[in-house]
């Protein structure tokens, strides 16, 4: 469940990056871009805790390469598609 909010936050994150940098005057792109940076510095982080937290590093990974991924692809396809 845990993943699916995680997931979920990510994706209305990336669109708003999105808007914010096309309401700034910037490029999309930009924004995506941005978007995308700090949220794989929020997934290692997050990573990171969960193996300390005793969580097996390949299951953590599993996970944590959607939840890069899911948002990630979301940002892209916010900054291609929407006007």
């Amino acid at each position: 469940m845990r993943t699916l909010i995680v997931v979920a936050i990510g994706l209305v994150l990336s669109v708003g990056f999105v808007f914010a940098a096309s309401y700034l005057g910037k490029d999309k792109v930009i924004g995506a871009i941005v978007f995308i940076s700090l949220w794989l510095i929020f997934c290692c982080f997050d990573y990171v805790n969960g193996v300390k937290a005793g969580y097996s590093a390949v299951g953590e990974l599993g996970v944590h390469i959607l939840l890069f991924v899911l948002p990630a692809l979301g940002a892209w396809l916010a900054a291609r598609f929407l006007s």
